[in-house]
């Protein structure tokens, strides 16, 4: 099983943004020195914390590093033009000489659609559209495009991505419908950080049945986002994440349960919070049980402090990541 991060790249509006991006890239250097396997960044507008905005980042980030992956969890696709979404990558995979890896989804923030002018049930069939232009593009078709993003009669692109056929491609999703549609579009799952052992294998059930369905291969990568904090003990892990996870919860005003959410439920099933046996025993029941193939994780909340961060990545690398790759169980 592969361990990514995910980072932030959110600060206080009151904050320095010069030193918070000091602090990502920091962030990001102990990642790769730590043996993490990818950097997966969010993606929204009109935040109330200083976003960076992932495209560029992304472009900095493969300046910085050398050999951890690149990538989105999840970049919101519907809101972009799809000509523009498949240059940038292309050239974000040319930056990254091949690290690049592309999460999409379709947004739940109603005001993000509104600023950009894209009909809320219009996100749905962008996300659609946009999937096999992007391959084909990639791939180095030439297309006849048009939607309600625009029309490009004979759209080629002549800067071709370093991955060949392009970066993968995968899809977040929660609901149910959401889980098939990725499962339609022949994409990865990007499994968001919410649900338990339960939920997940009835999901991801729904999930492989709907590729076998279409004819599509099972033999894929299976990744996930989780919270996750590590700790000598599971209560001292609890008390050092939960003020965090408050913070965090309370800003998700639009996310469906997020307001009626049992902490200590979701704490104890859906997160990796723990000591280090008790992340690695999970783990290894969701690589066994589930197939998960990749967890990104969140080390980084509203509120944490750099240094405190920074010790997360150090210890998943020292107490985690090995004993996944061969080491001592």
């Amino acid at each position: 099983m592969k361990i990514s991060a995910f980072l932030s790249a959110q600060f206080d509006p009151s904050a320095s943004a010069v030193d918070g991006l000091d602090d990502v890239l920091r962030q990001a250097a102990a990642a790769e020195e730590a043996g993490f396997h990818a950097l997966y960044l969010g993606h929204h507008y009109l935040a109330k914390s200083a976003f960076l905005q992932p495209v560029p980042l992304a472009g900095h980030l493969a300046a910085s590093t050398s050999r951890i992956r690149i990538g989105f969890g999840v970049l919101l696709a519907p809101l972009l033009n799809p000509v523009a979404l498949a240059e940038d990558l292309a050239s974000l995979d040319v930056l990254s000489k091949g690290r690049l890896t592309v999460g999409l989804g379709a947004g739940y923030r109603k005001r993000e659609n509104a600023a950009f002018g894209v009909a809320w049930d219009d996100r749905l069939r962008r996300l659609r559209e946009y999937v096999p232009i992007l391959r084909s593009l990639w791939a180095g078709e030439t297309l006849d495009i048009k939607g309600s993003w625009g029309e490009a009669p004979g759209a080629s692109l002549p800067l071709r991505p370093v991955q060949p056929g392009g970066p993968p491609i995968w899809i977040g999703a929660f609901a149910e419908p959401a889980v098939r549609r990725a499962a339609r579009l022949d994409a990865p799952w990007l499994i968001g950080p919410k649900g338990n052992d339960a939920q997940l294998a009835t999901m991801l059930k729904i999930y492989r049945d709907t590729l076998a369905e279409h004819g599509f291969p099972l033999e894929r990568e299976y990744p996930m986002a989780r919270e996750a904090y590590v700790a000598d003990t599971r209560a001292a892990a609890i008390a050092g994440v939960r003020p965090h996870m408050e913070r965090q919860y309370a800003g998700y005003k639009s996310w469906e349960d997020a307001q009626t959410l049992d902490l200590d439920r979701y704490l104890a099933e859906d997160c990796l919070v723990g000591t280090a046996d008790d992340i690695v025993a999970k783990l290894r029941r969701w690589e066994d049980e589930l197939g998960i193939t990749e967890v990104s994780l969140r080390l980084q909340f509203v509120g944490g402090g750099q240094e405190e961060t920074m010790g997360q990545i150090r210890r998943f690398g020292a107490e985690v990541i090995p004993r996944l790759n061969g080491g001592p169980r």
